[in-house]
């Protein structure tokens, strides 16, 4: 049987000794910390994950394909330095019955050693296309030593931990949630509200997609339409965010509907939420078939962005107002996913 550690796979982003791609990952052509371009390190990690897992679906079934189905739990650790290479370690944490769990740990080497971030995706092997596509069943791995069990663990509790999510939004309020939308409705009730009303925080953009956005057949790539709903989402950022927008997490992000050539796509992304020094953005993808007989969501995203300074210090946010019931439940959602969030980024 096959091991976690026989799936490693070894990557490296050569950004120290590569002008040509230095300048392409750079936000702007000045010499800032988290310089930067976090969608398109996005859309890199998505390829390495589906290369992790491909390698270990064709040794059973070599005609198959792996798609993602979701990226969860990218907490950044420490801000990029775009002068230096970029390292990714990616292996399967776990094995199900036709899916993975790819964990890919990005890093810059030398002094000092940054851990830039962990990242965790789920995909999932097909094989076939069209209305013959069905999913494979996979061997499982064998967990031997220690740290592979409690990798595998982990992954089975983030599991849990998503379907506990999706089971809380179903929940109504706590007193202490309840306190809380009442504060922020009652205030727009005072005389001279100026406040940031969540419906007026939102951005949208169309694209039709092209043949070289396709990764496999008939399939556009789900790596680039999450970069562009990034970079859409950090625009959005800004419009609360008073100094510098940059990433904090990926809370999740869905794979629901295949985007083909053709296709309308969509990109709409809203402020959702604030706390402190941090703006909870809330995107999606609907992809509108070329005849337009089909409409359907194709992603939906969710990221958290930090409010900083020159020198990365956290700064504050001012609050937002939803007015409606889905504002409110958006609201909800996003001030419970934040409170995960900043739990995991305390466990360093």
């Amino acid at each position: 049987m096959t091991r976690p550690c026989d799936t490693i796979l070894h990557q490296t982003l050569a950004l120290g000794s590569d002008p040509v791609l230095r300048r392409n990952f750079m936000i702007v052509d000045e010499p800032i910390q988290g310089n930067i371009r976090f969608g398109l390190l996005l859309e890199i990690l998505d390829k390495v994950a589906e290369e992790t897992a491909l390698r270990y679906v064709t040794q059973f079934h070599p005609d198959a394909r792996v798609v993602t189905a979701a990226i969860d739990n990218i907490v950044i650790r420490h801000a990029e330095d775009v002068n230096r290479d970029l390292t990714f370690a990616a292996c399967i944490n776990h094995v199900g019955r036709s899916s993975l769990e790819v964990g890919i740990r990005v890093e810059q080497l030398g002094e000092p050693k940054l851990h830039i971030a962990s990242c965790y995706f789920t995909m999932v092997a097909r094989s076939g296309y069209g209305d013959d596509v069905v999913s494979v069943a996979l061997p499982p791995l064998e967990y031997s030593e220690p740290i592979e069990k409690r990798r595998a663990g982990k992954a089975l509790a983030r599991r849990e931990e998503y379907r506990q999510q999706q089971a809380a939004l179903l929940e109504p309020p706590s007193r202490e949630e309840y306190e809380m939308m009442t504060t922020l409705h009652l205030a727009q009730e005072e005389p001279g509200f100026t406040g940031h009303l969540c419906r007026r925080l939102t951005s949208d953009a169309w694209e039709r997609m092209y043949p070289e956005q396709e990764n496999v057949p008939q399939k556009i790539f789900g790596g680039y339409l999450i970069r562009r709903a990034y970079e859409l989402s950090s625009i959005c950022s800004e419009l609360v965010a008073p100094s510098r927008s940059i990433i904090a997490a990926v809370n999740r992000i869905n794979f629901f509907h295949p985007v083909r050539m053709g296709d309308k796509l969509h990109f709409t992304s809203r402020v959702v939420y604030t706390n402190d020094c941090f703006v909870c953005v809330e995107a999606g993808i609907e992809r509108i078939s070329r005849d337009r007989t089909t409409k359907a969501l194709s992603n939906s995203c969710f990221f958290t962005f930090v409010n900083v300074d020159s020198k990365l210090q956290h700064q504050p946010v001012p609050p937002v107002y939803p007015t409606t019931y889905a504002e409110d439940a958006r609201y909800l959602a996003a001030h419970r996913s934040l409170e995960i969030v900043l739990r995991h980024r305390n466990m360093i």
